[in-house]
């Protein structure tokens, strides 16, 4: 008898490739925490934290982007309908670029803001602000890059955008390398590295889709007319995805905020832990990344078997995954850190908190496989309300701070996380008890 199901084989099929592309992006801030991390003062790591956070914050909120892009266009790949398809695409583009450029001329007032509302040590301050006013030149290639492989994500077309991850990501690494220990721009050079790398990315991504879109048939006739057409319902699904990234960017930001006024120590060693957390949520997203594509071409095809079998699968393989990833943060998480700063100080006090690197895998892979069940089905709302509900425990558990320090920032983390699944599992069973999944 297989160990593998036809349905498992099907999830590892789309999942694996995905997890080799997305690992490349947390690699990419295990080498920005390593190499900021060496240089000979604490205060260049925490402000690169604080500008990755404000920059994660900015750009993610604008996820909708890549998320309703992937719904949308499973579900026309689902349906066999090329208008669809191309509407998927050039629509979320547009507005893509638009707040992008944005983004871009009015990065000096908004950085102003960002580090208004963050406060701490005028030092690390100063960092974060040399890197942010480089790193937001990226904001137009960065965001039409979500919906590049967001689409390419929703075509089941798994090798475009392992390219275009782990070529854009690689680029960056090397940059990384050469500016910031060869050059000796210290933060500038972090983020100039990953400006280029972005834009590089985009035209890679461009002629990616183009070929892709050749494949399905679609013309630049269609696509030039594509831009009109069921607007309301992609700003509506915007809509609520946006306010849910919102409340997840705002919980991730306090995270780092609080940890700064706790000293920068304490934000420093955040860095280093957050970089190991977003590694493990990075991989397991491979998984929530298949089964969005999955759930969608289902959701277009009205086909609840296979997406039930594609969830069963998802749940056995990612949470042996999340268990695998455990037991190595317990057995090598000390010598982890240790790569990735040199800094005696830092090594201790990582080592307080390092359990819940072993904890946070096990609780957390079920929201990100659930959300990516309501992305492919394009629930927006839905997602929305779960969010809020994590967000009330997460607020609520930051009361523990003064008793508890920074673990009680880390057990406010790991209440979110166990907060969204259980949230969106409540709905997801309802659903399918009353049969209205597909309505």
């Amino acid at each position: 008898m297989s160990l593998l199901t036809a349905s498992d084989k099907a999830l590892w099929r789309l999942a694996l490739p995905m997890i080799f592309s997305n690992i490349s992006v947390p690699l990419l801030g295990l080498v920005d925490t390593a190499v900021i991390g060496h240089l000979d003062s604490p205060v260049y790591l925490g402000g690169v934290a604080i500008g990755a956070t404000a920059t994660s914050f900015l750009f993610m909120l604008l996820l909708f982007l890549r998320m309703s892009t992937t719904g949308l266009t499973s579900q026309a790949y689902g349906a066999k309908d090329p208008h669809r398809l191309a509407r998927a695409l050039v629509q979320p583009l547009i507005m893509a670029l638009a707040a992008g450029l944005l983004i871009m001329l009015l990065r000096t007032p908004l950085i102003d803001l960002a580090l208004h509302i963050v406060g701490g040590s005028e030092a690390v301050l100063l960092q974060a602000r040399r890197f942010l006013e480089i790193r937001w030149l990226s904001a137009p290639a960065s965001l039409a890059n979500l919906v590049l492989l967001g689409w390419l994500l929703g075509v089941q077309y798994a090798r475009a955008p392992v390219i275009l991850l782990v070529v854009g990501n690689l680029l960056n690494i090397v940059l990384d390398l050469w500016l910031v220990m060869g050059l000796k721009m210290n933060v500038q050079g972090a983020a100039l590295a990953t400006v280029v790398a972005e834009y590089v990315t985009f035209f890679i991504g461009l002629w990616m889709v183009w070929r892709v879109l050749a494949l399905r048939g679609i013309s630049w006739s269609l696509l030039k007319t594509s831009w009109r057409g069921n607007v309301r319902r992609l700003l509506a699904l915007n809509r609520d995805i946006m306010l849910r990234s919102l409340l997840l960017q705002l919980c991730f930001g306090a995270l780092t905020v609080m940890g700064a006024r706790l000293g920068p120590e304490i934000v420093a060693v955040n860095a280093v832990l957050m970089t190991l957390l977003t590694f493990t949520a990075y991989a397991l997203d491979g998984f929530a990344y298949a089964v969005e594509a999955h759930s969608g071409q289902a959701y277009g095809a009205r086909e609840s078997g296979h997406l039930r079998e594609v969830w069963r699968a998802a749940c056995r393989q990612s949470g042996l995954v999340a268990l695998a990833f455990a037991l190595l943060y317990a057995l090598a998480g000390e010598q982890i850190i240790a790569l990735l700063t040199s800094l005696p100080a830092l090594r201790t006090l990582a080592s307080h908190y390092l359990i819940w690197q072993v904890i946070l895998p096990v609780v957390g892979v079920w929201c990100y496989l659930l959300d990516g069940m309501f992305i492919g089905a394009t629930r927006g709302a839905e997602m929305r309300n779960s969010m809020a509900v994590a967000a009330a425990g997460f607020g609520l558990t930051l009361l523990t701070l003064p008793w508890l320090g920074n673990h009680g920032l880390w057990l406010a983390l790991c209440v979110f996380l166990a907060l969204r699944g259980l949230s969106l599992a409540w709905i997801w069973r309802r659903h399918w008890r009353n049969n209205t999944w597909f309505r």
